[in-house]
């Protein structure tokens, strides 16, 4: 994916998009209260298009999330909220058919839909489960890991049942700080049985997958704020995607961001959904974005102007970095190009 549009007069982010699918924290808001400006930029873009929210959160179910939306002023139903819980459904209904019984590590977001879907929740192996589904929850347990692990001691190719975690991200973002994620927990039973787990969230497809299906989207934009999984998800769902400096990645990642993990815009904040977007053009050696240029040469990035604008700096450092093929840690890149005025939880 590139990062800048290539049409020939700067058009918005939005312009061709029929649906705007938005990741939570990081997006929406952080902890309980909104990030500036995301709400009314948000129901601005609802008000011609169609509008989703995806999370890899597995603790709550889709309603509870809509509620909460709704309170920060969004106009949100349950149906607009795509869940990994959802997404590990969607797999696990082309493994397993219900009224399957099914081991669950988790919380109420996957229990409930696990109900929704028909199936017979329990949470020990000795019930003899179809398939183990592994989601967060805060109340999860050494014990919830040990009946997991004992239910998927037996290899699948050896006649073992399947396993799915609804996500594999290392940390959750708590109030108190970075906290141990479900891709935590679910390491831990991999540790013990020696098998991996099929995951639905990002960055895997399914999850898109659903939310694309379920929106009839045929052309998709996807807001989050971490490479890693958010905009490495929407390259893999053939999905653009534009990343908002409000959450957990910063403009140095930017700079370093791996070829499949760059996204196609890059945003100081969900205002700039609505604003002309300024291409990247290549000219005299550099990457110029609108009064921002920059250049590689050899192992140094040089800063042809600065500009009056850092975001427009960051891109055109961005295009130029990436442009190069040069890996950015063997590159010398002057602390200006990665500042961080932007706002962040």
């Amino acid at each position: 994916m590139a990062l800048f549009s290539r049409r020939r007069t700067p058009s918005t982010p939005l312009d061709g998009v029929d649906t705007v699918l938005a990741d939570l924290d990081g997006v929406v808001y952080a902890g309980p209260g909104a990030l500036p400006h995301a709400v009314e930029s948000l129901n601005e873009a609802g008000r011609t298009r169609r509008l989703g929210y995806i999370t890899n959160n597995a603790s709550r179910t889709d309603a509870s999330v809509a509620a909460h939306l709704s309170g920060l002023g969004l106009d949100v139903a349950p149906h607009d909220v795509v869940t990994s819980p959802q997404a590990a459904m969607r797999l696990l209904a082309g493994i397993i058919p219900p009224p399957a019984t099914i081991l669950v590590v988790g919380g109420d977001g996957l229990v409930d839909e696990l109900g929704k879907a028909g199936y017979t929740v329990t949470r020990s192996a000795q019930d003899e489960p179809s398939a183990v589904v592994q989601g967060f929850a805060p109340e999860v347990a050494w014990t919830d890991l040990a009946e997991a692990s004992f239910a998927l001691q037996l290899p699948e190719d050896e006649g073992g049942i399947p396993w799915i975690a609804t996500n594999t991200d290392w940390t959750i973002p708590r109030e108190r700080g970075v906290a141990p994620g479900n891709g935590t927990l679910v390491s831990a039973v991999h540790t013990a049985v020696g098998r991996l787990a099929t995951v639905a969230g990002k960055p895997e497809t399914p999850i898109f997958e659903e939310a694309l299906a379920r929106f009839e989207a045929k052309k998709a934009l996807f807001i989050g704020d971490r490479l890693d999984t958010d905009i490495l998800g929407a390259s893999r769902a053939g999905i653009d995607s534009a990343l908002v400096l409000t959450g957990i990645d910063r403009p140095k990642h930017v700079l370093a961001a791996p070829e499949g993990s760059r996204p196609t815009f890059v945003l100081s904040d969900l205002r700039e959904l609505h604003q002309p977007y300024p291409e990247a053009v290549a000219r005299d050696g550099a990457f110029h974005v609108n009064g921002a240029a920059v250049r590689v040469s050899g192992a140094d990035v040089e800063i042809v102007a600065e500009s009056d604008s850092q975001i427009d700096l960051l891109r055109a450092g961005a295009a130029a970095i990436w442009a190069s093929g040069t890996p950015v840690f063997v590159l010398r890149v002057p602390e200006k190009l990665y500042a961080d005025p932007f706002h962040r939880p």
